[in-house]
């Protein structure tokens, strides 16, 4: 049996304003060819199918014609989770009807009845043949009690706790399952921050919880999981050291700093006691470049590309004395007759007077929202137990921002 394990498609997503349609329409037309190439029999996505709770008409027209297209194909099953950016609601709506053609969604838990994320996969033959536990975002009220007065690291504990007893219930039944199925694979999916994992500057990928402690390890998971499928990180790569728990990454750079990344998808080929882990690349369908120095160097760069008839999406960083409305030009006039979009300019110049910066390089993307926050508090001379108390408010309200399903009755 042959599975691929993809995530994070945030589709919907744009750069600086720019849609990215096309590029969303490349990737699913390449995926639906390269599942029909490699023979695949499952397909595995681990959450932020959407990068908005609320995707417009033209993006879930995307999705639901890719799903479309694999239902005459040879992959018999697929398998959907949510990720944070998901609405729950949105993705469940239609999944009772999906079900109907092997297409399971599981945008959010069910209360506390685990049973729900485990999917036992049938062969043509209808016999057992792989168990599926599909297990979304886990969100803080899904995993954790309130109690008033507890602290930032209480929390943390708790949230670790819940996502470890979570996944240790699930492990438990998936196991029994297992047995009384002949010992056929069982395969775990979550959207999650494991302690280790990389990211990249600009990437989006937000903390999960409030405060930054609630990254678990990847020694959460029951021994029972052949595979572990992850989303939440667009970096492909392992957790850890364990090579069966794996993160996919996102399928194109969501930002500059995701530029030179090599996207992948990853197949997982599963014979009798014995499960191959294969990463395959997945082309770049529209070219991201950053370039940064003077307005010499950046004019000897663009002009550069400009011969080479590039197509390129640009992000210049300029070092130099020059006001933004003359660098501005001056990109704008080498540009002009070619095929690159210039996507945005930072002058570090401005930003030196409205930036408080701790070091040289630093600028205000490199910055997280608790950073910000934190820099804000600093200028009003807050301290304390009032700045306690202001940082646990504010992380509690982009906490509940993050994961707010507007779709909500």
């Amino acid at each position: 049996m042959r599975i691929l394990h993809t995530s994070d498609w945030h589709l919907g997503r744009s750069l600086y304003d720019r849609k990215r349609d096309d590029e969303f329409s490349e990737f699913l037309n390449w995926l639906t060819a390269f599942i029909k190439e490699k023979m695949v029999d499952v397909l595995l996505v681990s959450g932020d199918i959407f990068d908005s709770t609320v995707p417009s008409n033209h993006v879930q027209k995307q999705y639901y014609q890719f799903l479309s297209s694999l239902m005459k194909s040879c992959c018999r099953h697929i398998i959907i989770t949510g990720g944070n950016h998901d609405s729950p609601t949105q993705l469940n709506a239609p999944s009772e009807l999906l079900k109907g053609f092997n297409i399971y969604v599981v945008g959010a838990v069910n209360g506390k009845n685990v049973r729900d994320e485990i999917i036992t996969l049938k062969d043509t033959a209808g016999k057992p043949e792989l168990i599926v536990c599909a297990v979304p975002y886990l969100r803080d009220k899904d995993i954790r009690t309130v109690e008033a007065g507890e602290s930032i690291e209480d929390k943390a504990s708790k949230l670790i706790e819940g996502i470890t007893g979570h996944y240790q219930e699930i492990g438990r039944i998936a196991a029994e399952e297992k047995l009384i199925n002949g010992g056929i694979p069982v395969i775990a999916m979550g959207h999650l921050f494991t302690t280790g994992g990389c990211t990249t500057e600009g990437d989006g990928v937000r903390e999960l919880y409030v405060g930054t402690l609630a990254h678990v390890g990847a020694d959460i998971f029951p021994a029972c999981f052949d595979y572990v499928a992850l989303g939440h990180l667009h970096l492909a790569q392992p957790a850890g050291d364990l090579n069966h728990i794996r993160y996919s990454g996102s399928p194109i750079p969501m930002s500059f700093g995701e530029a030179d990344q090599e996207k992948k998808v990853i197949l997982a080929d599963f014979e009798p006691a014995e499960v191959t882990i294969t990463e395959y690349p997945i082309p770049c369908f529209q070219q991201l470049v950053s370039i940064s120095g003077d307005e010499d160097l950046i004019a000897a760069s663009i002009t550069k590309l400009k011969e080479e008839d590039s197509t390129a999406w640009l992000q210049v960083d300029y070092i130099g004395k020059l006001t933004s409305s003359e660098i501005n030009q001056k990109i704008s006039d080498i540009v002009d007759g070619s095929k690159m979009e210039v996507r945005r300019i930072k002058n570090r110049r401005v930003a030196d007077k409205v930036l408080n910066r701790e070091h040289d390089l630093e600028t205000l993307d490199s910055l997280g929202l608790n950073d910000v926050f934190a820099r804000c508090l600093d200028a009003h001379e807050k301290t304390g137990e009032e700045r306690e108390g202001l940082l646990r408010t504010f992380e509690e309200l982009i906490q509940s921002f993050n994961e707010k399903d507007v779709n909500a009755q």
